[in-house]
């Protein structure tokens, strides 16, 4: 007889309970409603894309790609496929195959999974769901639609129970024009070591600057403009304070300007211009997002993107775009982790009915489907045991109401086992309370 196989967990691909489940399905709910509220259509997409685009286009040699292959093949032909990393560059290529059937400018949003091949780490997976909006447009698209991304997302997270937040918000222009003000001409590689002040702090960063070229004076200047931040327009002064000036760094500062004028409308408080945040992907060209959660500001952004202009173009026309993406899995996981963040049940049942006898179950399940017709949902219990017994399997599960067939003297009586009242009750008329009718979110 061979041995039991030991089942063990792979890293980075976690697997919510279900009361975790239904925390994530909550915040699915409410993030799909406001992204249709704001009128962004829904689409998704094939899984894999050919390696070649995955790795020309994604700019971040981080982001370790999956390959995929079907294990009875006799050549090689799935060898260059991979699994996409994100839902930015599988939706430029959508745009591209699909511009003749498209009305733009073209507003989509897309809930998927995506497989980064990254060493895991607490709040960091391998397999997760991303939560995208995109607006792009025909060889121009309108500045306002950057300003248009954040107040959505600050508006999905008023209605989430995340807590205080804040929106770091740039525009690439500006590093790029300050740094070719200063001298730097290596853009790129300047942007992928500022983005990295979060994880290891100034000193290791003007190490790094210096390694990659830059002088001391320019590394200084580099951090100076990396500190600049405001919640109002007063960032443009402090810029012009280092008195530093190229054309597409004015640039870069108008165009921020506009984006945080309106979230001083609509958003007060909320959105930040931070110009420490870079992106390190190269397909960024105008304004950047980073969304993070006051007094967790260690778990690092949970939504961000950009601005992009050449990321899907066919060689004749270029389709440039903006979009924002939440990491729900992340996001859900350390709410989850951190905060205690859970369901108020672990079951989408408000009502278990009870069964009396095992040849009255059929009583029971009619009982069952008129609750259902009515939108209640329900379960009948499991096996007609002792009534007390099927009180303790509805109070485990945190399904508020037992429903009781034929206990009344002319009917059914239903049963709140959380205050012990019991009442009569009818399938086809008795109410459910809202607040009950469905599993809040809640923390300890």
């Amino acid at each position: 007889m061979s041995a039991p196989t030991k089942v063990t967990p792979i890293s980075g691909f976690p697997e919510f309970l279900p009361a975790e489940r239904l925390v994530e399905l909550h915040f699915l709910d409410v993030v799909r409603e406001v992204f249709e509220l704001h009128g962004f259509a829904p689409l998704e997409t094939r899984a894999v894309e050919p390696v070649e685009r995955l790795l020309g286009k994604g700019g971040d040699a981080d982001k370790e790609v999956y390959g995929i292959r079907r294990l009875a093949a006799d050549d090689d032909r799935d060898a260059a496929l991979g699994l996409h990393f994100d839902l930015t560059v599988p939706f430029a290529r959508y745009v591209l195959e699909n511009a003749g059937r498209l009305d733009f400018p073209f507003r989509r949003y897309q809930v998927q999974k995506v497989w980064r091949g990254e060493r895991p780490q607490e709040g960091r997976f391998r397999e997760f769901t991303q939560a995208d909006i995109d607006v792009v447009d025909v060889g121009e698209l309108a500045p306002h639609f950057e300003a248009e991304m954040p107040l959505v997302i600050a508006e999905a997270f008023r209605r989430l129970p995340v807590g205080e937040f804040r929106i770091q918000v740039n525009n690439r222009k500006i590093p790029e024009g300050f740094y070719r003000g200063i001298g730097i001409s290596d853009v790129a590689t300047t942007l992928r070591i500022v983005d990295k002040l979060d994880k290891v702090g100034p000193g290791p960063v003007a190490e790094m600057l210096i390694e990659s070229g830059a002088s001391e004076d320019q590394a200084r200047q580099v951090l100076a403009l990396a500190s600049v931040s405001s919640t109002d327009l007063s960032f443009v002064d402090a810029v012009h304070a280092l008195g530093v000036r190229h054309p597409t760094l004015d640039e870069g500062l108008d165009a921020l300007a506009a984006v945080v004028a309106a979230g001083m409308e609509q958003a007060p408080g909320v959105l930040v211009a931070d110009l420490r945040v870079a992106r390190g992907l190269d397909y960024y060209t105008g304004t950047v997002y980073e969304t993070q959660l006051v007094g967790a500001e260690a778990w690092g952004s949970v939504c961000s993107g950009g601005r992009y202009d050449s990321l899907a173009s066919d060689g004749r026309t270029t389709y440039p775009g903006v979009g924002i993406s939440i990491g729900l899995t992340r996001l859900v996981h350390l709410l989850v982790t951190k905060r205690g963040l859970t369901a108020s049940r672990s079951t989408p049942a408000a009502v278990l009915v009870a069964v009396v006898d095992e040849a009255s179950r059929e009583t029971s399940r009619r009982v069952a489907t008129a609750l259902r017709a009515r939108g209640i949902p329900c379960e009948v219990a499991p096996s007609a045991a002792r009534f007390g017994k099927q009180i303790r399997y509805a109070d485990r599960r945190g399904i508020p109401f037992v429903w009781f067939p034929g206990a009344g003297e002319g009917g059914d009586q239903v049963k709140d086992i959380r205050s012990g009242e019991q009442v009569d009750a009818d399938a086809a008329t008795w109410q459910c309370p809202p607040e009950d009718l469905r599993p809040a979110v809640v923390t300890p």
